[in-house]
């Protein structure tokens, strides 16, 4: 599974090109402060965890969903299986 942080690109489709602007546009819309190192972390890496309250408010400032800021791809989960699948059929346990 995969997950990628989309939060750049997001920022960018609006205009938004730095981390104060972000942070002005939180507390203006949503009424949210997040510190300028939290606004830089998000900005530079992809988080581990964001807060419910973290991606509410980028939510409503970006006018967006949380599936716009992750964006998923699975793991081909077939494939995965098959390649275990493969491992103990190799295996012999006669006597």
């Amino acid at each position: 599974m995969a997950l990628e942080w989309r939060l750049r690109k997001m920022m960018a489709e609006r205009n938004i090109w730095s981390g104060a602007e972000l942070g002005r546009l939180l507390q203006d819309t949503a009424g949210y402060r997040l510190s300028a190192p939290s606004i830089c972390a998000l900005m530079k890496e992809q988080p581990k965890q964001v807060k419910a309250e973290t991606m509410d408010a980028l939510c409503i400032t970006l006018e967006c969903t949380p599936s716009d800021l992750w964006i998923f791809t699975p793991t081909p989960y077939g494939e995965e299986k098959q390649g275990k699948k493969r491992d103990k059929e190799a295996v012999d346990f006669s006597l």
